[in-house]
């Protein structure tokens, strides 16, 4: 029988959350607030774009910025390394500014040096930046676990003209990553499993998990115009914020499903190294509505929206063949291990399953491809 502790819901989110053009300009108000020893955390490539955006609206804030080069890879050793520059240099927040990568490394490490954690996403191609967790990977780039923390990031703040700035398949990849919100959400809800939250999923993270999967069908390829023209929008801000902030807080008080699951099986094998997050989270979403046995017309209206954002929809497009029976069986073994979220489906999935419903993704998606005369799919060979 349930106790009432395991009835208890919970509903979380970011204590601010900031977005609009130039927003990165008001990064020095907001962290005055926060701290007064910050360490600013950015790869090499991101801080040649916006360091002297940082350094001056530190600046004016009277806080002298101390940054440090992220490594690449936010695995253990980084972000144990983080933790002694953290500790070094007496911060008492960390910025993590950059891609989700980044983000994640500085909330894991803010969270074991026990200081606070900020969050300045310069593409919207994850949810990465608003979350209570960060996915931790080994050096060599596969899937390792969640690191959940008590609470979500201080502050997340987004520049809408960075991301406009930036190439497109970032914001192609967040779209894939936000579409599985509302489908995982709904799945944990039919079960009533719990959420990353906290007990079984809030009406309004499941509304919220709704409302970002209208936005996205109703926007996202008028978003990807824009950002191909480097303009920032309604229909790009919109996108940017059903990415960025509506996705986590559908998927932390929603819950999460086959879809993330899929996704860390994936990383599982070498193949798809070199993808996006959200490019291996879509083909989670297709083979997760494929286990549902999903209407039909529900999974050809997802193949051909998605296929039209950019994002793949075969298992040729990310490096598999529905013929590799031992790369399918290692990808579904790792995704239906006891802990993973496919549990959180409301019907038992065993890894024969996912096999069965990855290998079927492929003919069925070049049937409805086909079908709105896109090509044949262009195999994926990844980055050696």
């Amino acid at each position: 029988m349930a106790t009432s502790q395991q009835k208890t819901r919970s509903f979380i989110s970011p204590g601010r959350y900031v977005q609009g053009a130039g927003a990165l300009a008001r990064l020095g108000e907001f962290i005055h607030a926060i701290g007064n020893t910050p360490l600013v955390l950015a790869d090499d490539d991101v801080w040649g774009f916006v360091g002297e955006s940082v350094e001056s609206s530190l600046a004016a804030a009277e806080l002298q910025a101390r940054r440090e080069r992220f490594n690449g890879v936010p695995s253990a050793s980084e972000i144990n390394r983080v933790v002694g520059v953290i500790e070094q240099a007496g911060a008492d927040v960390i910025i993590g500014v950059g891609g989700g990568s980044t983000i994640d490394t500085a909330k894991s490490a803010g969270f074991l040096a026990g200081i606070r954690w900020v969050s300045a996403p310069t593409v919207a191609s994850t949810d990465a930046p608003t979350s209570a967790l960060a996915v931790v990977y080994t050096d060599d780039g596969e899937f390792e676990e969640y690191r959940f923390f008590p609470r979500n990031p201080d502050l997340v703040i987004v520049d809408s003209q960075l991301v406009a700035n930036a190439p497109v398949r970032f914001l192609i990849a967040g779209i894939g990553d936000a579409l599985a919100t509302w489908l995982e959400a709904r799945a944990t809800s039919r079960a009533n499993a719990d959420t990353m939250a906290g007990g079984p999923p809030t009406e309004l993270g499941t509304a919220v998990a709704k409302l970002s999967w209208d936005i996205l069908w109703e926007n996202a390829l008028l978003a990807l115009d824009a950002v191909r023209d480097h303009q920032v929008t309604p229909h790009l801000e919109k996108v940017i914020e059903a990415n960025t902030v509506l996705s986590v807080l559908g998927f932390e008080s929603g819950g999460l499903a086959a879809a993330h699951a899929i996704h860390n099986g994936l990383t599982a094998v070498p193949q798809t190294h070199g993808l996006d997050h959200g490019q291996k989270v879509n083909i989670g979403s297709l083979t997760q509505l494929v286990l549902e046995g999903a209407p039909s017309s529900e999974i050809r209206e997802f193949v051909e929206f998605t296929a039209r954002v950019g994002l793949p929809t075969t298992l040729t497009e990310i490096g598999l063949s529905p013929d590799d029976d031992a790369t399918l069986k290692a990808v579904a073994d790792a995704a239906s291990v006891p802990g993973e979220t496919i549990h959180n489906m409301p019907f038992a999935v065993t890894a024969d399953d996912v096999v069965s419903a990855m290998r079927s993704t492929e003919r069925l998606a070049r049937r409805y491809r086909s079908g709105i005369g896109l090509p044949d799919p262009v195999p994926y060979t990844a980055p050696h």
